[in-house]
């Protein structure tokens, strides 16, 4: 048997299909091309948190039951995944279950798979929109709290009536806007949701690419709060999330708006937007603007921090070195001084 280098591979072998999935920042796919590119190191990993690349990796045979793992892998300065983990993985699969994968697993090959490094939990929250999205791939069923919650955004039982709700409910009718008229009723829906509720859909949408009038109503929405002087910041943070799946446009309008008032720019608002809405940052206008805010905040380690993780971005790292040695309002300059005075030290 040839050796195997790489996980596409050992997929491969087995004669199985198979789906990758960022869990990271947003819950969004890598496609197959993408992460064989990936794993070679031709290309750096699109999504780093932490320094770490956080996947999902759903493989499966004839019968579309597939088997999942949640990896968390280590990535160097320049955001590549690094070959000797791949390889160390790998040997873990291969001593746990062999080098077919798509063999039923006893509860000790499980036990002893789970056993390693490089396997993480998901946040529940990210759990439910992942499995979501993976039925929606496989063109299997939705969960059981699909139609109830279907009924509940028609608004026919009131929207009191939102106990029994669940997450995996909300999180299957974001992964299915195509579908079943949700999109039009998740829209009509948003302004009558009681908090619990709104905060929760807000949280699935932030891994959705939305529609256009879904997105043109959050824009709505986030200018309504950057006009009320007593808006509450908590929830602004919670609606620019959500609204990260829009087109490149429309989110810059949105961060353009908030970002132009010191107020709004509180350090909850910062930090969704740079974990989420990362991609309206690509705009060096936009960015300037976003560190300006960072560092009005007078929390240099939060500074620090968010540049450390925006500068690993591939999309966004020469934006990121360029502000960092250029001209800049002497508030930011100071910030960013401060920054290379630590990164040096």
């Amino acid at each position: 048997m040839d050796q195997i280098y790489t996980l596409t591979q050992l997929i491969q072998q087995s004669d199985c299909e198979y789906t990758i999935y960022d869990l990271g920042r947003r819950v969004q796919p890598i496609s197959n091309k993408q992460f064989e590119s990936i794993e070679a190191g031709q290309q750096p990993y699109p999504y780093p948190l932490q320094r770490h690349a956080h996947l999902a990796i759903a493989y499966w045979n004839e019968t579309k039951q597939p088997w999942i793992w949640f990896l968390k892998l280590p990535l160097d300065e320049r955001s590549l995944l690094q070959q000797a983990d791949i390889g160390n993985f790998i040997k873990y699969v291969i001593e746990a279950i062999g080098v077919s994968l798509s063999g039923d697993l006893s509860e000790e090959q499980q036990q002893k798979l789970s056993n390693n490094p490089y396997t993480f939990k998901p946040k529940d929250d990210k759990m439910a929109m992942f499995h979501s999205l993976l039925r929606a791939e496989l063109a299997q069923p939705m969960s059981q709290y699909y139609d109830h919650t279907k009924t509940y955004l028609s608004s026919t039982n009131g929207w009191d009536n939102w106990q029994f709700v669940g997450m995996q409910g909300l999180a299957d009718v974001c992964a299915n806007l195509d579908k079943d008229n949700n999109s039009t009723a998740l829209r009509k829906a948003l302004s009558h949701l009681p908090t619990t509720v709104l905060y929760a859909t807000l949280g699935c949408l932030e891994h959705i690419n939305l529609p256009e009038k879904l997105a043109q109503k959050q824009l709505e929405t986030i200018q309504d709060l950057c006009n009320d002087k007593e808006s509450d910041l908590f929830l602004l943070s919670a609606h620019i999330r959500a609204l990260s799946g829009a087109d490149k446009n429309t989110l810059i309008k949105a961060l353009t708006l908030i970002l132009s008032s010191e107020r709004l720019s509180h350090p909850e608002v910062l930090v969704a937007i740079a974990g989420r809405c990362w991609s309206g940052l690509e705009d060096l206008s936009v960015a300037n603007l976003f560190l300006l805010r960072l560092a009005q905040t007078g929390d240099q380690q939060l500074f620090n921090q968010l540049f450390a993780d925006l500068v690993m971005q591939p999309k966004l790292r020469m934006c990121m070195l360029q502000i960092l040695h250029g001209e800049a309002d002497p508030k930011l300059a100071d910030a960013l001084l401060k920054l290379q005075q630590t990164t040096k030290s």
